[in-house]
């Protein structure tokens, strides 16, 4: 939004710009703090025919997304992050936040202040009825109802440390038993055609890995209908399993395949060998071989192996020894790692899946364990290979060698009366446990960063579902104290203390602004920072009332902000900046996140800075559902659901930056539309074939080419339809040839596959013709007006999914639906939609995220309250 869309005076306080325009800075202009850095884009093979179909990125995890571009340094260190690369960060439009055209003149902030502050407002209010209520029962004989409210408001309240100490009530329990049971029990109660349904459904819909718990005989566990078990220390009685899975023995290199020095083959000791293939097989991964931090920690602890093994020899046996990375050629190793890879793809489908069935049934007692006697699936259970440590964004320590896990290094945790797993014959655990308080199954510390591994269950176990559960209850309790929390930071802006004016300031950008707490680094780790370690240069001041936030945030992601703040926080950063501090000195220098931890807790136990983002992504989903009347088709009403969360990831400030393939991306999806388009003309042109007085009847516009698919597309458009044509003759072939040789049958011969391939040069004649003579013969059996209209119509349908589809991609660029989704917003708000709108849950979850959230898609209905 430009600055003069409305003065600053109208403007709202607490309602970021991120993302927003960078404009030029004349106070406090602030050095860069790392350089943003751009993810690959990654684009998977698929044939024109499945080109058609869209694509969802929405599960697709925060890590996992692209981040900004690598550019040169500035020569100017005063310069912001924005202006060193570039670019300006994008704006937020009324699209991305489901509005319409209609209004937009009114500036966007301020329709952003006005939704905001209104569902503060409501929050506020709701906090104070759950408390007058909790209060009205505290104080009422169990058989009244008619204890009036004021007279329940005025009785003396019980105080903990400063704090109300108050009473759980039925109406605020997470999860009823009443509903619960309902859900459990909804295929009896419902009507019979209803339940003859649903039954159709789930019959149709339900996979053989989903029945096989009913196929053991084992009744499904529904551990949230008992919310009071986990609450204790002790998270098991009996545990077993059957450890973990180490990767394979390194395999020597063909001796025909040898790195160079200085235009030189030499042979290196195995373990030499193996770190220089870490580097050599992924050359063309140039995001981390061309960067230099990566280079300097990889050849660093390259050189430590050569210097241990006695570096190289060449084909004469004589020594070489390797000082210089500029002389080392990796080329050969990555050459021959192409290859396998290309034989690795060449391999039949059915060679495949007897590679598969040999590496499951080798894991296979690897992938479950016994919890106190049930069956529970185990997430990580293989040990992590060895190679290059990655990182996100700018990490240190990008490049380095992450060496083998040995046995002996491994602590199993496991039940004192099971049997421990075995260690690979010749090797010992380092330890084996009976740590029944821990939800872990093994553990090991890793080399780069000394952080342990654990190997969890699995996403779509009790325990990691309690887990979810408890974060989102924890949320939900936030919202019977988020006003007085709220009064009391805004009240304590102006404290006389230092360290409480800091913390007030502090959880105001927590809540606001939805910064993480942050926590203290070592020299050796991340320069990542929060809101409790921000540095003098990531604060950046532009009176009267703009903050501009610059730094490296979570897995070294630049976060950049410009927000507008209350005066009285403006007025406190530019006092906490005050001279003499400097570069380097931290804005909250009295403050720690410990402390703020504690004293958030002051107000509910176990309160943390990190609950703010659940809940106020919660609060705000719940608000805009409770409003919201989705109508139309499923794709729809998916739009709509899409749309709140898009307010929600821009009100909570969950936005990413515009993936570098993002415009490419969007013309590949109209493409498609193009492409469905062109199908709807050719089958109109089919119907003037049979019947040409209908161009005079429906008009000839309606029969018209559509906009921009002249005879260049159309030429380009039939080569792929020819192509397509044949991939699918030639893999069709393929299939048979490999079912033919699994009976034990004579293949068929390839001149079977050209006679077949005859079809898709009978199409490419046909389509030559049509471009030609500008007309297309009928096709199908029976072809009629009538068929081709219902054929019209589907295809209309289908045009205006993708189309919807497509605006809904657009409008998710700047926006990371997925974190709000997945990780903030209660799942249970997303199972409320599917409910109340009659929109299959697969719509909103992958199956993945089905298995993580059965507990919220199996606990509550459409009139579920956050």
């Amino acid at each position: 939004m430009d600055d003069t869309d409305t003065s600053m005076g109208e403007l709202n306080p607490g309602v970021s710009l991120r993302m927003g325009p960078v404009d030029e800075m004349e106070v406090d202009p602030p050095a860069t703090n790392g350089n943003g850095t751009k993810r690959k884009s990654s684009m998977n093979g698929k044939s024109y025919k499945d080109a058609t179909e869209s694509e969802d990125d929405d599960d697709v995890p925060l890590t996992k997304r692209r981040r900004t571009s690598k550019k040169a340094a500035s020569d100017s260190e005063d310069e912001p992050l924005a202006k060193k690369t570039g670019r300006k960060p994008p704006k937020v439009t009324a699209q991305q936040i489901g509005e319409d055209d209609d209004d937009s003149d009114v500036p966007l902030t301020k329709k952003l202040a006005k939704e905001k502050a209104d569902i503060e407002k409501k929050a506020a209010t709701q906090a104070k009825a759950i408390r007058a209520k909790k209060t009205v029962k505290a104080e009422e004989p169990e058989d009244s109802d008619d204890v009036p409210l004021k007279k329940a408001k005025a009785a003396p309240k019980k105080k903990t440390n400063g704090v109300k100490k108050e009473e759980s009530s039925d109406d605020d329990k997470p999860l009823k038993k009443a509903p619960a049971k309902r859900a459990a029990t909804k295929s009896q109660s419902a009507t019979p055609a209803a339940s003859a349904k649903k039954g159709k459904k789930a019959a149709k819909e339900e996979s053989p890995e989903d029945k096989e718990d009913v196929e053991d005989g084992e009744e499904e566990y529904k551990w949230w209908e008992d919310t009071a078990k986990g609450d204790g220390t002790k998270k098991w009685t009996t545990l077993e399993h059957n450890g973990v899975v180490f990767p394979p023995e390194y395999e020597p290199l063909p001796k025909n395949v040898r790195m160079r020095y200085d235009g030189v083959p030499v042979s290196l000791h195995p373990e030499a060998e193996e770190v220089a293939t870490f580097f050599g097989s992924m050359l063309n991964s140039t995001h981390n071989v061309e960067n230099p931090t990566f280079i300097k920690n990889f050849f660093t602890d390259f050189k430590k192996y050569l210097d241990d093994t006695g570096h190289g020899t060449n084909d004469k046996g004589e020594k070489v020894k390797i000082l210089k990375f500029e002389k080392c050629d990796f080329k050969p190793i990555f050459e021959h790692f192409e290859a396998e890879r290309a034989k690795k793809k060449a391999m039949t489908a059915a060679e495949k899946k007897e590679l598969k069935a040999i590496k499951d049934k080798a894991e296979e007692p690897y992938m479950y364990c016994l919890w106190d006697g049930r069956k529970q699936k185990v997430g990580n259970f293989r040990v992590e290979p060895p190679g290059l440590f990655r990182g996100r964004g700018e990490h240190p320590k990008t490049g380095k060698v992450k060496t083998r896990v040995k046995p002996n290094q491994v602590t199993i945790n496991i039940g004192t009366e099971a049997t421990v797993p075995a260690p690979p014959e010749g090797t010992n655990w380092k330890e084996v446990r009976h740590d029944n308080e821990g939800t872990w199954l093994a553990m090991w510390q890793e080399n780069v960063n000394g952080n342990y591994k654990y190997v969890m269950l699995a996403a779509n176990s009790d325990v990691k579902g309690q887990s979810d559960f408890k974060k989102f209850e924890k949320a939900r309790e936030l919202k019977k104290h988020i006003d007085r929390i709220r009064k009391d930071y805004q009240r304590e802006l102006k404290a006389e203390l230092m360290a409480d004016r800091q913390r007030a300031t502090a959880i105001y950008l927590i809540d606001q602004f939805a910064l993480r707490a942050g926590n203290e680094k070592g020299d050796d780790e991340a320069d990542t920072v929060g809101c409790c370690s921000l540095k003098f240069e990531n604060v950046t001041l532009k009176p009267p009332n703009k903050v501009v936030f610059d730094f490296l945030g979570k897995d070294s992601i630049r976060f950049y902000d410009e927000v507008e703040v209350d005066a009285q926080v403006f007025k406190n950063l530019k006092i906490f900046k005050k001279a003499p501090k400097k570069d380097g000195d931290d804005i909250f220098d009295r403050l720690t996140t410990s402390a703020l931890n504690k004293h958030l807790s002051n107000y509910m136990p176990g309160l943390t800075a990190k609950v703010f983002r659940t809940y106020n992504a919660s609060w705000t989903m719940a608000r805009l559902l409770q409003d919201m009347k989705a109508t139309g088709t499923h794709a729809e009403k998916v739009k709509a659901y899409n749309d709140a969360n898009r307010r929600v990831a821009i009100l909570c400030n969950h936005k990413r930056t515009v993936a570098a393939g993002h415009a490419a991306q969007m013309e590949k999806v109209q493409d498609k539309i193009d492409a469905v388009k062109y199908q709807q003309y050719r089958v109109k042109q089919m119907m003037l074939a049979l019947e040409p007085k209908l161009k005079k009847k429906k008009g000839a516009e309606w029969f018209a080419l559509p906009e921009g698919l002249d005879e260049e597309w159309q030429k380009k458009h039939h080569e792929d339809l020819v192509e397509q044509e044949r991939q699918k003759i030639t893999k069709k072939f393929e299939k048979e040839n490999e079912k033919l040789k699994a009976e034990g049958e004579k293949e068929m011969k390839p001149k079977e596959l050209d006679e077949r391939l005859e079809a898709a040069t009978e199409l490419e004649k046909k389509l030559k013709n049509e471009l030609k003579t500008k007309k297309v013969e009928p096709e199908g059996k029976g072809p009629s007006v009538e068929k081709y209209e219902g054929q019209i119509e589907k295809l209309a349908v289908r045009i205006s999914n993708m189309e919807l589809q497509a605006e809904d991609r657009e409008s998710n660029k700047e926006v990371a639906l997925g974190t709000s989704k997945i990780n903030y917003i209660d799942p249970r708000l997303t199972v409320v939609f599917s409910k109340k709108f009659d929109v299959p849950i697969e719509k909103f979850f992958s199956k993945t995220l089905r298995e993580k959230f059965a507990w919220a898609i199996a606990s509550v209905e459409e009139d579920w309250e956050f």
